[in-house]
């Protein structure tokens, strides 16, 4: 090449700066600090209970310890970009979680969940790092959309072969193995969502016809939508999985929220919620039971029956007052046979108090910026749709189950993520954060060697 080829060459090439950090080591000290954080919780419980440090607590360090390293260490080697926070917080979380479920064990010796748990969160842990390690590109999942939905409605018609479980069909129970198909179908109807509403945001933005101050699109690019969205729904109100079904809805109105940045979307879709609560309160019973339980928590003991597991849950907190009475130290367990799972978060309440509860939140509310964070910070719109859906999920269910349990909505009956017992739950969640950690290292890469945002 001659001297005015190269300048010209030198020309066009883009001015590197300096190359972006990729806080590996922030990442690691915070892994260090949620571990030791989880085996003072596991200690503090065997000596409030037993007055002596449990002899698994050093078995339970290093396995949490282990796991939480093989995950950084493949976040290190495929996603050196990534966000530092999303892996931290969810080994707390988890480990938390392991810790509030022991500590329920000791009341219930006849029906122990930690270790069955614990060998949930390692394959969870596994999946996270078989994601990020594979999963080069979060763009090559576009590819696979409607293979993503229909094994999510594969998913959600499965449990409808299988005998109900208090009042639901939303297991596959095949001897002593069980398992929740509609907390996998929840990622890939977000991946679904995100890859049709990217490809036909223009078209659902500016096409239509307008009523009022809301243009709606045509149905040739609306309709397939939701008649997926209607069909999902429509399945898990046949199960009486009525939490789920409320997920997707939100699910479904903030993705076409972001897609098209129209929010008369919002509107429409709190008056559709509003519509379908009130419609479904009235035409099924179970549900009606639990907003009856709802407007009147202490129905049962004025009646003479004793509390109901909301009065009991209500108890629990107002035990806790703001520092709560200590891990190992409460009376959550009379809630009956949910406290391990849909009010898990009661036990949180009143053995760390409100400060505790407050911690819980911030983790999860920080735990969804990260996720909104990166999405925002992306130049295509799948991965931004895709992140913010996949945050969205973290974020809706939280308020869902801390709603239902605090007497703020009526109980839907939801696995708060991370902290309550149930394997799919906690495996789908490592899921979730894997690909957080995918698309947050795609956000802070494409500004490598240029002045980030």
């Amino acid at each position: 090449m001659t001297k005015a080829g190269t300048a010209v060459a030198e020309s066009r090439a883009p001015a590197h700066g300096p190359r972006l950090p990729g806080r590996r080591g922030v990442e690691l000290a915070l892994i260090v600090l949620a571990v030791l954080l989880s085996v003072y919780g596991y200690c503090a419980v065997g000596l409030a209970r037993s007055g002596t440090v449990p002899p698994g607590a050093a078995g339970y360090g290093a396995g949490l310890g282990v796991l939480a390293l093989f995950a950084h260490v493949a976040v290190r080697r495929r996603a050196p970009y990534a966000d530092p926070l999303p892996l931290p917080i969810g080994v707390l979380l988890n480990g938390l979680g392991l810790v509030l479920i022991y500590r329920l064990d000791l009341e219930t010796p006849g029906d122990r969940a930690a270790p069955a748990q614990l060998v949930w969160s390692t394959l969870g842990v596994g999946l996270f790092i078989l994601v990020v390690l594979m999963l080069r590109d979060h763009r090559v999942l576009q590819r696979y959309s409607y293979v993503c939905v229909v094994a999510a409605l594969v998913a959600l018609l499965l449990p409808i072969l299988f005998p109900a479980v208090n009042g639901a069909r939303i297991w596959i129970r095949i001897g002593g193995f069980s398992i929740q198909p509609g907390e996998f179908a929840k990622v890939l109807l977000a991946v679904f969502f995100a890859a049709y509403l990217a490809a036909n945001r223009n078209a659902l933005a500016y096409t239509g016809r307008r009523l009022w101050r809301l243009q709606f699109p045509t149905g040739r690019v609306l309709g397939p939508i939701v008649a997926i969205w209607l069909l999902s729904v429509c399945v898990l109100v046949l199960e009486r999985d009525l939490g789920t079904s409320l997920l997707f809805f939100g699910l479904f109105v903030v993705l076409l929220y972001v897609a098209t940045g129209r929010t008369g979307w919002i509107a429409v879709g709190l008056l559709l919620a509003v519509l379908g609560a009130v419609a479904v309160g009235r035409l099924e019973p179970h549900v009606g039971g639990r907003i009856e339980d709802w407007l009147h928590p202490f129905a049962t003991i004025e009646a003479g029956q004793g509390p109901n597991q909301l009065s009991q849950s209500l108890f629990a907190f107002a035990a806790g007052g703001i520092l709560g009475t200590g891990l190992g130290l409460g009376h959550s367990v009379l809630i009956g046979f949910a406290v391990k799972s849909d009010f898990i978060l009661a036990t949180a309440g009143e053995e760390l108090g409100l400060a505790g509860l407050a911690a819980i939140f911030l983790l999860y509310a920080l735990l969804a910026e990260r996720g909104y964070r990166a999405g925002l910070a992306l130049r295509e719109p799948f991965g931004r749709l895709l992140a913010v859906g996949l945050a969205s999920i973290l974020a809706l269910q939280v308020f869902v189950i801390a709603g239902g349990v605090t007497g703020l909505i009526p109980l839907t009956g939801m696995a708060m993520p991370f902290l309550a017992q149930g394997g799919s739950s906690v495996v789908t969640n490592w899921a979730i954060v894997a690909l957080l950690i995918r698309v947050s290292d795609s956000a802070r890469s494409q500004y490598d060697g240029q002045e980030a945002p």
